[in-house]
């Protein structure tokens, strides 16, 4: 029988224990975010850097999308908002983004034909605006303007929620 023996001083058992806990932390805490399922639209996602980038980000949502962008626009973000933007800021924020500790930055935004959009006949595009790398907003519309969303894929017709009562209310009474 052999036996070794080693003698570890209390502060690198220490340091190793704590290294051990933070790793164990971290990946619990990233295990119980995703609960197995894809994220959704995330805020400010990083290390958005070329082309393949933004449509594997736009893939990762679900999205089917032209191999190129329709159009490259350089955008600067206004230093303070009109009554108008309040709408569009809140679509953003909704999705976790937050234009406002943009103001003043130039940003580029790249709109793509979306071809998977579900029953649509008109065409459809999406829009990311992309600060240094950042995704730090973007929206769905139609060409036509008839509408204007998120990123998230609309969930389907017959999974829409029921109405609410008050909503079914004034639906008769107009």
């Amino acid at each position: 029988m052999i036996i070794f023996t080693a003698r570890i001083p209390k502060r690198r058992l220490m340091a190793g224990a704590a290294a051990v806990l933070c790793c164990v932390s971290a990946i619990l805490a990233f295990g119980l975010t995703l609960r197995g399922r894809a994220v959704a639209v995330s805020a400010e996602v990083k290390h958005i850097k070329t082309n393949d980038d933004r449509l594997a980000y736009l893939s990762g949502l679900g999205w089917q999308v032209s191999p190129q962008p329709m159009a490259t626009e350089e955008l600067l973000i206004p230093e303070e908002f009109a009554d108008s933007y309040q709408d569009y800021l809140k679509l953003q924020a909704d999705q976790g983004f937050d234009l406002t500790q943009y103001r003043g930055k130039r940003v580029k935004r790249y709109t793509y034909q979306l071809t998977n959009y579900p029953a649509q006949a008109e065409p459809v595009q999406i829009s990311l605006l992309i600060y240094r790398d950042k995704v730090i907003g973007g929206q769905i519309q139609s060409s036509s303007g008839s509408f204007l969303h998120g990123l998230a894929l609309p969930a389907p017709a017959d999974s829409a929620p029921p109405e609410s009562p008050a909503a079914a209310m004034a639906r008769q009474i107009v």
